[in-house]
């Protein structure tokens, strides 16, 4: 099984993932496109949701409250955080496009412990990470200092020229705190839209070694293994990470023989 996603270029659901799909545990993906005034119903018995607005706006409404014109941003290559919807497992949510949109909506096992909230731009931390063609600008949508029980989501843009996830790490080990153990999707966005990238997924023993040409809105699974990305020139990068595992943390190893890199930050 290919770990690559192709996006459906057409209709409302442009790729989806679930654990059923994917064959692992832990996280299910799916991203929309709507129009102004289209819906999409989100409903996960057992699993709790985040509900990303990456571009766009739109309303959220459940049996007991309503979320109105959720959208911080036209497109995810703005310098802006965006709006965020934690739901716990079994709420029904209509999500319905004010204007032109599109969501994210990742899932992963949850007993139904938190309440639903909104998470907005100022509460997100974004950072510069790395340097020289190592930059990347990083914002931290649901991250572990954040309540949720089994969900962390990140999103990652990427200047044309740069590596991202890299050096390249992993974390598909339950070694805590040296490795947490994490499924991951990549939802990939690129500019201008015919861009591509590339990203690879290996593991040392190299029984998982697929190196994948990435185009705009296809998704990467990262059951195992590390994970780099590079962007060409003249094509910048955004994509919307998604993690879960049995352990609600992140901790990576880095791959011992491209770890000097970071000697050159």
């Amino acid at each position: 099984m290919s770990l690559l996603v192709k996006a459906q270029r057409e209709g409302q659901t442009i790729a989806r993932v679930t654990p059923e799909t994917a064959e692992w545990r832990y996280v299910g993906f799916a991203a929309y496109r709507m129009n102004a005034n289209e819906v999409v119903h989100v409903f996960e018995p057992g699993r709790e949701v985040c509900i990303v607005v990456l571009a766009g706006s739109v309303n959220v409404e459940t049996a007991d409250q309503k979320w109105s014109d959720l959208g911080s941003r036209d497109s995810v290559f703005e310098d802006a955080a965006p709006y965020a919807l934690y739901l716990p497992p079994g709420v029904r949510a209509t999500v319905t496009a004010v204007r032109t949109a599109e969501v994210g909506v990742a899932s992963a096992p949850a007993k139904g412990e938190l309440p639903a909230r909104l998470i907005e731009p100022s509460q997100m931390k974004r950072s510069a990470r790395g340097k020289g063609l190592n930059t990347r600008y990083v914002c931290d949508i649901l991250p572990q200092t954040e309540a949720a029980e089994s969900l962390l989501v990140v999103e990652v843009r990427t200047p044309g020229g740069h590596a991202s996830s890299y050096p390249p790490h992993k974390h598909d080990t339950d070694n805590v705190p040296l490795e947490s153990s994490l499924e991951e999707t990549y939802y990939h966005r690129l500019e201008p839209k015919q861009g591509f990238a590339f990203q690879r997924v290996y593991t040392d023993s190299r029984d998982i070694d697929e190196s994948m040409a990435v185009e705009d809105h296809d998704v990467v699974m990262v059951p195992r293994g590390y994970h780099p990305v590079v962007v060409p020139y003249g094509y910048d990068s955004y994509y919307l990470n998604v993690m879960a595992g049995a352990k609600r943390t992140w901790h990576f190893k880095n791959d011992p023989a491209h770890e000097w890199i970071i000697n050159k930050e």
